[in-house]
């Protein structure tokens, strides 16, 4: 292809872009922090729900009364602007509140997965410099085994039961009461409602300006390479993404209801099932723990009107029996994201909902940690759709870094509002992950391949580096073997995906013991327990093949092929 024929092909796809476009699609991204855009969009709006929780519903009103208290507890505690507090929760209302809390102080939130192990938990806490952990009362046992070995001076302790409706909550507690070890009398520790008493003595102004580019939030993900990183989010980068939102879905409002099933601490659960609609005046359904087979009793005591979720829960939502009677009418906005949904299954599923009442269809979103969420919206079966309003998605071939004209395959670069500041102390990382192109614009590196086709519509290929998606979540096999051959028994392994049924894909690890080992139940129950307690839950390998030599590549490196062909 010429020089000219590029060029040519560029502009149209910008000009195909437009056409999916509404009128007025330019973007500006407001001055403002979290707090102060979601206090600003709803300051008409103080009698609306914010939050529901088990139907313990929140006025806006109510809800900025609590993020106040919190503020103020925070202060009451030492936590100044810049510094680090992280929130290791599930979908709760204190999660929320200490999240706006932080950011209403200029203190940045660092969210952690509360089925991190040990050592992933102490590893970030350190990484980060976090000086308090506001954590959910089931991580108490593994928060008490490394507090020592950080820099946090206090942990508040919240119970998933704190604002369920009374009932509710002695049926959780008894239902948990073995799961749940209580603090022991010590300063370093204190619960939800102690924390909060200490901000009402607190009369001290609390609210911090701070701009767009400062850091809000940082969350976790392997970066393009694998190794864990800490991808440091903007005010800007987020709220920007509910500009973009608000353009092409322009008729969210204070009537509708998110159901948010997707977690906090996983970008798309934070940035689209919490702060966009709080942002665009609706009220968010918090459900701390998704049931696949409960499915549809949240449809009917809640009765959602936007749903996002990973394509692992629509096939849930598929298979569970109850729903196949179920009116859906009400039901006008779905959206995808978090893995890339196959053609024949996009089809399947907007068939369900269609037949079911519902008008909507999925919206298949693309995105990264690094760009705050999704960066593109179609409907188009199997596609990935076009680029948000603001953003620009170029196809260069991933060793010439030459762009690529339509339906050639290359690496999917990203740039727009929505990109990251940047890893976390990691300067090389960053510098390898985003590039300023001959345009000027900073891009990130996706480490996925992709195609834009005549028509501008984007298509994802396959991933450039060797990662596994399990339940919509970024699982990299080299830092599974990084954490294995740590252990004292093991001299090689390999780790792979191999297809599941509801989790689409699991790792299956390949090990390769010591000389002088025995292989017997004893080992085999040692490395398990092992993976368990330096493992996330969903990284933690669902077969283990014990050999004595791993397949090897001309080279000498593991011949991971052959291993996928063998199972």
């Amino acid at each position: 292809m010429n020089l000219i024929t590029k060029l040519l092909d560029k502009l149209n796809n910008k000009r195909k872009w437009d056409k999916y476009y509404p009128k007025n699609n330019e973007i500006k991204v407001p001055e403002l922090s979290l707090y102060e855009y979601l206090r600003e969009q709803n300051k008409d709006n103080m009698d609306s729900i914010a939050i529901n929780y088990f139907n313990n519903k929140m006025t806006f009103r109510y809800f900025f009364g609590e993020i106040n208290l919190c503020a103020r507890a925070l202060k009451s505690n030492g936590v100044r602007p810049g510094d680090v507090v992280s929130i290791c929760m599930a979908n709760t209302p204190e999660a929320v509140i200490a999240f706006y809390a932080c950011n209403k102080i200029g203190a940045i939130a660092n969210m952690i997965h509360p089925l991190s192990a040990e050592e992933e938990i102490k590893n970030t806490l350190n990484a980060t410099k976090s000086i308090m952990l506001i954590t959910l009362d089931l991580t108490y046992t593994k928060v008490q085994n490394i507090i020592d070995d950080t820099n946090v001076y206090k942990v508040v302790i919240v119970s998933a039961s704190d604002s369920m409706p009374v009932t509710l909550k002695v049926g959780y507690n008894i239902l948990n009461f073995n799961k749940v070890k209580k603090p022991s009398k010590n300063e370093l520790f204190m619960n939800w409602n102690q924390f909060l008493s200490r901000g009402k003595s607190y009369d001290t102004k609390v609210l911090v300006k701070t701009t767009s580019n400062q850091p809000a939030v940082i969350l976790h993900s392997g970066g393009t390479t694998g190794t864990p990183k800490n991808i440091v989010l903007t005010n800007g980068n987020i709220n920007a993404l509910v500009v973009q939102v608000n353009k092409i879905l322009p008729d969210i409002n204070e009537n509708d209801n998110m159901l948010a099933i997707l977690p906090l601490f996983h970008c798309f659960g934070l940035v689209i099932c919490v702060h966009t609609p709080l942002c665009l005046k609706s009220t968010v359904t918090l459900i701390p723990k998704f049931d696949a087979k409960r499915f549809d009793k949240l449809f009917t005591k809640y009765k959602p009107t936007i749903i996002a979720g990973v394509p692992t829960l629509f096939e849930a939502l598929l298979s569970n029996k109850y729903m196949q009677k179920m009116d859906l009418s009400y039901l006008h906005v779905i959206l995808s994201g978090g893995d890339t949904l196959p053609q024949e299954k996009h089809r399947i599923i907007n068939d369900f909902f269609k037949k079911h009442g519902s008008k909507a269809g999925i919206l298949q979103g693309y995105g990264m940690t690094e760009t705050s969420g999704p960066v593109t919206f179609g409907a188009e079966l199997g596609s990935l759709g076009v680029p948000f309003p603001g953003n620009d998605i170029k196809i260069i071939d991933p060793y010439t870094k030459e762009e690529l004209g339509p339906n050639e395959v290359g690496e999917m670069c990203i740039s727009g509002p929505s990109i990251m500041q940047g890893y976390l102390d990691n300067e090389k990382e960053t510098n390898e992950s985003l590039e300023k192109f001959s345009n000027n614009k900073i891009y990130v590196h996706s480490g996925d391949l992709g195609r834009i086709d005549e028509n501008g519509i984007i298509h994802f290929e396959q991933r450039l580096k060797r990662m596994l998606i399990v339940s919509g979540y970024n699982v990299y096999p080299s830092h599974i073997e990084e954490v294995l051959l740590k252990h004292p028994s093991i001299i090689n392994c390999g780790v792979i995906g191999v297809p599941h049924p509801y989790k689409i894909q699991v790792p299956k690890a390949f090990i390769v013991l010591k000389d002088g080992i025995k292989l017997d139940s004893k080992i085999k129950k040692d490395i398990k327990e092992y993976c368990e307690k330096n493992l996330a839950k969903y990284m933690i390998p669902k077969e283990f093949v014990y050999r004595e030599s791993l397949p090897k590549t001309l080279i000498g490196k593991v011949n991971y092929r052959e291993l996928e062909q063998e199972s």
